[in-house]
C-alpha cells in the first residue's frame, strides 16, 4: 500500500480543486492511502470525502505544528504535494521521508486543472476526466423539480462586507424583491434561496416579502447542508466562492458573478456548464441574470 500526503491547509473551495487530484490518485492506484494535512476551516468537510483515508488538522501555532510533524514523520510517503503552496506546510514536508516531493507555486501562470495534470505527470499517473465528478459518492436524494434554480446571497453581494475595490453590485429592498419575483415569473415559481453562515442584513429586512412569495430561505447552513441543496438544484446563481466547485463537481448549471481585476480562469478553466458575469450596477446585472436563466 502507497502513503500519499497532500498539505491543503486553505479553505474548502481549494480543497475542492484538490479533490479532482486525489480521485485521480485513486483511479491510478486503487490500493492508495491517501492523508490530508488540513485548516480549521476545511478539516471537518474533507472527512466527509471516502477516498481521503487520514485528515490530520493544521493550526498556524508552534505547539500545532509540532504535533503535527511528529504524526507524520515515523512514516515514509510515495509522494508528498505541498498544495496550498503555504510555508508551514513546506517547512514541515522538508523533513518528512518521501520518494517524490511536489511543490505547487499559487504564482505560476496556469489554471488549476493543468497543475492537477502536471502533478499527475509527475507521479507518472494518468488523468481521467470523470474524475472532475468528485461529488458522486454523496448519497443525496435528487429533488423531482428538475427547474429548481438557487439563488446563493451571502456577503459578496453587499459592497462594505466584501472586497472594497469590486464593483458595487449591492441592489437596494425594492430591486431584490424584484429581482426575486422576475426569477418566479421566469422559472415558473421554482426558486431557493441560500445564504453564508451568517445572514446578511438586506435579505432578512425582505423576509416578509418571501413569506408572501412562497420561497424557501435556508439560512445559517454549514457547508455540506448547502453542498446538498446546490446537487438538488438545476441552476446556481452565486458570486464565486466553494459553491461553484459544488456546481460544477455535479454538473449543474451556474451563472458565476465575477469582477473584472482577477483572474478568474485560473479557478473556473474546468469548468461545465458553466456562464459568467461581470460585477456591474445591480439593475443592469440582473436583466443579465435573467435572460440567462
Amino acid at each position: 500500500m502507497n502513503k500519499y500526503l497532500i498539505f491543503r491547509t486553505d479553505r474548502i473551495g481549494d480543497f475542492l480543486v484538490s479533490a479532482i487530484l486525489l480521485k485521480c490518485i485513486k483511479k491510478n492506484d486503487p490500493n492508495a492511502h491517501i492523508t490530508v494535512v488540513a485548516s480549521n476551516k476545511n478539516s471537518e468537510y474533507i472527512k466527509t470525502f471516502p477516498y481521503v483515508n487520514n485528515v490530520i488538522q493544521l493550526n498556524n501555532d508552534f505547539t500545532s505544528k509540532l504535533s503535527v510533524f511528529f504524526k507524520l514523520f515515523k512514516f515514509k510517503y510515495k509522494t508528498i504535494i505541498i498544495h496550498d503552496d503555504k510555508k508551514r506546510s513546506k517547512f514541515i514536508s522538508f523533513f518528512l521521508k518521501s520518494s517524490n516531493k511536489i511543490k505547487i507555486l499559487k504564482s505560476q501562470e496556469v489554471t488549476h486543472i493543468q497543475l492537477i495534470k502536471h502533478i499527475l505527470q509527475k507521479m507518472n499517473f494518468n488523468f481521467f476526466e470523470d474524475s472532475l465528478n468528485t461529488l458522486t459518492h454523496r448519497d443525496i436524494e435528487k429533488s423531482n423539480d428538475r427547474n429548481l434554480v438557487q439563488l446563493h446571497f451571502d456577503e459578496k453581494w453587499i459592497f462594505n462586507d466584501y472586497i472594497e475595490k469590486f464593483i458595487n453590485i449591492e441592489p437596494t429592498e425594492i430591486e431584490l424583491v424584484n429581482f426575486i419575483k422576475e426569477i418566479l415569473n421566469k422559472n415558473e415559481g421554482r426558486l431557493v434561496i441560500t445564504t453564508g453562515f451568517n445572514l446578511p442584513d438586506k435579505m432578512s429586512k425582505i423576509k416578509p416579502s418571501l413569506i408572501d412569495l412562497k420561497v424557501n430561505l435556508y439560512e445559517g447552513l454549514n457547508f455540506l447542508e448547502l453542498e446538498k441543496i446546490t446537487s438538488k438544484s438545476s441552476v446556481l446563481i452565486s458570486c464565486h466562492g466553494a459553491i461553484s466547485h459544488v456546481a460544477t463537481a455535479n454538473n449543474i448549471k451556474q451563472i458565476d458573478i465575477i469582477d473584472k481585476s482577477y483572474n478568474y480562469g485560473k479557478w473556473t478553466n474546468h469548468f461545465r456548464n458553466y456562464k459568467f458575469l461581470y460585477r456591474d450596477n445591480f439593475a443592469k446585472l440582473s436583466d443579465k441574470i435573467i435572460d440567462l436563466i
